[in-house]
This record gives structure tokens, sequence and C-alpha cells, in this order.
């Protein structure tokens, strides 16, 4: 193996290694607000209306304008943070976990956002309730399959 490739091949396990260490994807998060071993906060970074129209169930609503203002007195420093926004062709989501991260805590953002969250069946709270819908197939395993990742 060449010096080039070498490097190439650090680069890349650095690389995946940060995505891992700074994302998170609905199915993990799921896992881990059930298995409730590590606390965590997550936190929905778009507008009220967005927020009313439905939301990951016990996510705190921060748009990410309002975060400067109110993060201190929603969130602790000591517990990580999960942050999301519509989908993955939003980056309101990155941009929310920059400024989060500025202001010290520790942040994660769940790729796909509020849109694979729904899609793959998780609970999602607005004004009526707690409600799922089936998981669409096309971004969730069903009927038993797994993608064992």
């Amino acid at each position: 193996m060449s010096v080039s490739e070498i490097q190439i091949e650090d680069a890349a396990v650095r690389y995946f290694a940060a995505r891992l260490a700074f994302e998170t994807d609905p199915s993990d998060l799921f896992a881990q607000m059930q298995d409730g071993t590590e606390k965590i906060v997550v936190v929905d970074s778009r507008a009220r209306e967005a927020w009313d129209m439905g939301h990951v169930a016990g996510a705190v609503h921060m748009p990410r304008a309002e975060i400067a203002a109110r993060h201190e007195e929603l969130l602790d420093r000591d517990v990580p943070v999960v942050v999301y926004c519509w989908g993955p062709g939003c980056n309101g989501g990155v941009r929310a976990a920059l400024e989060l991260s500025r202001l010290g805590y520790r942040v994660k953002e769940m790729i796909g956002g509020f849109e694979y969250w729904a899609r793959e069946g998780y609970p999602v709270e607005a004004a009526a309730g707690v409600s799922r819908r089936a998981p669409d197939p096309l971004t969730a395993p069903v009927a038993g399959i797994t993608c064992a990742c």
C-alpha cells in the first residue's frame, strides 16, 4: 500500500468516525429513547407552524432563531442533545447543532429529520395526541425485514 493510499484510508476512518460521533438516525434515536440508560434531549429547531403540525414525541421546541435566548432554560450542558429539522433537504438541524455546539453542548444531528422520523413510523406528537403511521417500506424495514445496520 502506498503512502497516498494509507493517507486516504486514514482520512476515511477519521471522516466516518466523525460522522458517527455527530450524527444519529431515527432508528438509533428511537432505540436510545426507549433504552433510557442515557438521558438525552431532543430539540426540534423548526418554526412554530411546523412544530404544531407534528414533532418527535417528547421533543422540546426551540427554533434556531431562539437558541441563543432560550438554551439555558431548556437544556443542561451535561445532557447530550439531538437536533432535527424538516428532512434531508434541509440543513436547519445542522445550523442548530452548530449553534448549540458553540454554546458548549454535546450535540448530534438526526439525519433524515422529522420527515424520516415520521416515515419510519416512530411516535409523532401534535395537539391531538401521539400517533404512529405505518412505516414506509422505502425508508424502514417492514414485515420482519431488517437492514442489520
